[in-house]
């Protein structure tokens, strides 16, 4: 524990979660540590260069020249810590949950805590993982008795990557802990970041509400999916429809189709919850499956969609130029994790056709190998048989594509002309 009047947090993990906490904790007084294995990212956040689109290289810079700020790969750093917050991935491996980074992770840390230090898994988990896996691996390792010695508690993240209305600090923070003292310390802390905090009654509770969060855009969002390509074959515009049932007051949330989902949420969480389900009740979650099943098979229906207006054009799809425009999951954003467009990518590719790819968001060393990297030029546009618009950021002038001969299927709504065949 510091026993200055600066409180040390360490904030394990400097992705889209990690990082905009870490930054925030800065702003709020804190002395910060951002631990991360990634050596390409640690020199980056060091020398001011931000690859999260939610922090700004002047916000990152703002930071670093508080002294309060620092990017490592060294757990020695963790020393007398008072927080540490665990932001790390859970992906699944062989269709299954991935606690592996949790359980290294909160192994490192635990030789580090100290009487009276508080740990918070931030990570998107099933109800149980807080109190059955880290708490245990958090003892072991520090030789000392969680909600004695020291507290733990679960927060949920609720990053949303390139939303301009609501940051890490306007929206809403669910808190939890072990028992009353680990809530009023995590809520504490939290308290110093956010707006506001939701506390709950037990880490499980915070787990589940998570999880719920993103089951309810997963099922929501399958559903007008596959009502997106019924609606097709019925000659029905659904985004037409969609925007009148919206006029509803009461009773109705808008969810508009695309070409799949993308980013470590809907892919992954809700499979979590189906797995809890099925391992511990020996029960399946339908809707889960259901909508998984809808949702994986959209990329699939994107490139037959495409596949029709090649035909159309008396063109194959082998041999042919596609320019895929957008490879990360959501727009204005770079992270391209579990993005539809490798999918489509991937199916592409299977079926012959050179692929180019528009999207200054991600990174390099994160870019499909299978396909080149160009820019929405004219000339790009004229050689190329068709375009399909994946993820329309805002910086890419879609404008081009209108008013050409070329072929454009539009998976967002966001284009209109005598070319553009819309999802």
């Amino acid at each position: 524990m510091t026993t200055s009047n600066t409180r040390k947090l360490i904030v394990i993990g400097q992705g889209y979660v990690g990082l905009p906490l870490a930054v925030r904790a800065v702003e709020a007084g804190y002395d910060v540590v951002g631990i991360d294995f990634d050596r390409r990212r640690i020199d980056a956040l060091n020398q001011g260069e931000s690859y999260v689109e939610d922090i700004g290289n002047d916000q990152l810079a703002a930071a670093l020249a508080t002294g309060r700020y620092r990017a490592t790969d060294d757990y020695a750093t963790a020393a007398g810590f008072d927080y540490a917050v665990i932001t790390v991935p859970t992906p699944l491996k062989d269709a299954l949950p991935d606690l592996s980074f949790i359980e290294s992770s909160g192994a490192s840390i635990a030789v580090h805590i100290t009487p009276g230090a508080t740990v918070v898994l931030e990570s998107t988990t099933y109800p149980g993982t807080t109190q059955e896996l880290l708490l245990p691996i958090l003892e072991s390792g520090s030789g000392l008795t969680a909600g004695t010695d020291f507290h733990v508690g679960y927060s949920p993240e609720r990053i949303d990557p390139g939303n301009p209305k609501f940051s890490f600090k306007t929206t809403p923070k669910i808190v939890s802990g072990i028992d009353e003292a680990s809530l009023e310390r995590v809520n504490e802390l939290f308290s110093d970041l956010v707006d506001r905090t939701v506390p709950v009654s037990t880490p499980r509770e915070a787990e589940m509400a998570k999880l719920l969060e993103n089951t309810f855009r997963h099922v929501n969002i399958a559903l007008v999916n596959e009502l997106a390509v019924f609606a097709h074959e019925l000659g029905v515009n659904v985004w037409e429809s969609i925007d009148a049932a919206a006029t509803k007051p009461f009773g109705f949330m808008k969810f508009t189709p695309g070409p799949g989902v993308g980013g470590h949420c809907l892919p992954i969480d809700p499979s979590y919850l189906s797995w809890k389900v099925k391992t511990e009740l020996g029960r399946s979650f339908r809707f889960v499956e259901l909508a998984n099943d809808v949702n994986e098979h959209m990329p699939d229906h994107v490139v037959q969609r495409a596949m029709h207006l090649l035909n159309d054009a008396s063109k194959s799809l082998r041999g042919s130029t596609v320019v895929l425009v957008g490879i990360a999951y959501k727009k204005d954003s770079g992270d391209s994790r579990e993005s539809p467009a490798l999918r489509i990518i991937e199916l592409l590719n299977s079926y012959g056709a050179r692929v180019l790819g528009v999207d200054s968001h991600v990174e390099d060393h994160r870019w499909p190998e299978q396909i080149e990297r160009v820019e929405l030029t004219p000339e790009v546009v004229d050689a190329a048989d068709i375009a399909i618009v994946v993820t329309d950021h805002s910086d890419i002038d879609l404008d081009v594509l209108v008013g050409s001969t070329l072929p454009v299927f539009d998976t967002r709504n966001s284009l209109q002309g005598p070319n553009v065949h819309r999802l």
